[in-house]
């Protein structure tokens, strides 16, 4: 039975929301104000965090505000819904990095920017209106992402299909670099993170790290799983437990705990509670995923890679890529246990594939697209 609470708080979200907004549009529009804006984190992290962290650095007099909740099913205060309204609407920046739906349906001021620093690199999978007519793709008519003023991007490259994913022109996808790569040049973050992994977790010193890294399988958030019986763990452990150890990193979208039979606790631990993905890499000597994104920030490493897609063919139909996933990939594609263990005993990885794949997704190789982003986006219209 619905409540009629729960009628009345979904109305305020929506028709208030929007009708405050508008009465907040009246107010002199803050020029100095930047407002970072997430559904998907209670902290700030990844682009957001490396965009504030260097406008930090410099000094700038700029104010700065924070509304974050740490998914789209944690509610909102009636209090938090109008400082929202009234933020959006006064803020001459908004910064977001993932999917936002309440700020979708409203009309942003022409001199304010909502900027779109998107969590993922380069183009892999199809998203947004790329998917238009497939299933769990947008209606034609869909508000959703039309209003951002401006998208980042790794490489001028995958412009195109960010605006066509987002329904924007291709003017406002700037090639700035995804602001959170800058830690892959940077010698001294990768050797502090080395040093404090070895400190916690010392059994990862003596042995090579694998890093299984999938996506998830599911419609969403609300269904998302993977099938961990299709890698085998015994045949892992068998074969590999001497000389390496396997680390399990779940997408977040996944709740269901990985369940590790003791016998392979020396060999096989569970490292989805590990927020930052990027830290994880840098101990990593092999990375095993599918379809992630991940892929690109492991290439910045120049480290070998394996694709387990074993549902390869199901995969394409129902979600479907920007490229041909065979040829696009930089490493094997494996299908099956065996396959994993004989590619990385024989040490096969078609390193060859690394260099093409990097210079084409990554305009920079320099460890500056946060100092971009700021002075691109921000700083260059700041007197707009």
């Amino acid at each position: 039975m619905i409540r009629t609470s729960d009628i009345f708080y979904k109305f305020f979200r929506s028709r208030i929301f929007r009708s405050v907004y508008k009465m907040f549009k009246i107010l002199p529009l803050k020029k100095d104000r930047v407002l970072f804006i997430s559904d998907s984190c209670s902290e700030l992290n990844g682009n957001l965090k490396f965009v504030y962290n260097e406008m930090l650095k410099r000094k700038l007099n700029f104010e700065y505000r924070f509304l974050l909740k740490q998914s789209i099913e944690t509610r909102k205060s009636y209090k938090e819904i109008l400082v929202l309204a009234y933020l959006i609407a006064t803020s001459k920046f908004i910064l977001l990095d993932d999917f936002y739906p309440m700020i979708y349906p409203l009309k942003i001021r022409k001199r304010s920017e909502l900027i779109q620093l998107w969590h993922a690199v380069g183009a892999f999978k199809k998203f947004g209106y790329s998917r238009v007519g497939s299933q769990g793709g947008p209606l034609p008519n869909s508000k959703n992402h039309r209003n951002y003023t401006k998208v980042i991007v790794s490489s001028e490259n995958v412009a195109q299909h960010y605006a066509e994913g987002f329904g924007i022109e291709i003017k406002n996808v700037l090639g700035t670099g995804i602001p959170r790569t800058d830690i892959f040049f940077d010698e001294d973050y990768r050797t502090s993170v080395i040093n404090k992994f070895y400190s916690e977790y010392p059994y990862l010193r003596n042995k090579k790290v694998i890093t299984f890294a999938p996506t998830f399988r599911g419609r969403g958030q609300s269904t998302a799983y993977y099938p961990m019986e299709m890698l085998n763990i015994k045949s892992l452990y068998n074969e590999l437990k001497d000389d390496y150890i396997l680390l399990v990193k779940f997408h977040p979208f996944i709740k269901e705990k990985i369940i590790i039979p003791n016998k392979y606790k020396d060999f096989c631990f569970d490292f989805t509670f590990y927020e930052n993905i990027n830290d994880l890499l840098f101990i990593s000597d092999i990375l095993i995923t599918d379809y992630s994104s991940v892929c690109f920030e492991f290439a910045l490493l120049n480290k070998p890679m394996l694709f387990f897609a074993f549902d390869l063919e199901e995969y394409i139909h129902n979600r479907g890529f920007y490229y041909d996933y065979q040829t696009f990939v930089p490493g094997p594609i494996v299908r099956n246990t065996d396959e994993v263990i004989k590619r990385i005993l024989d040490r096969d990885f078609d390193y060859e594939k690394l260099e093409s794949f990097i210079d084409y997704f990554f305009d920079h190789l320099d460890g500056k697209s946060s100092a971009r982003v700021v002075d691109q986006i921000i700083l260059e219209k700041k007197l707009d």
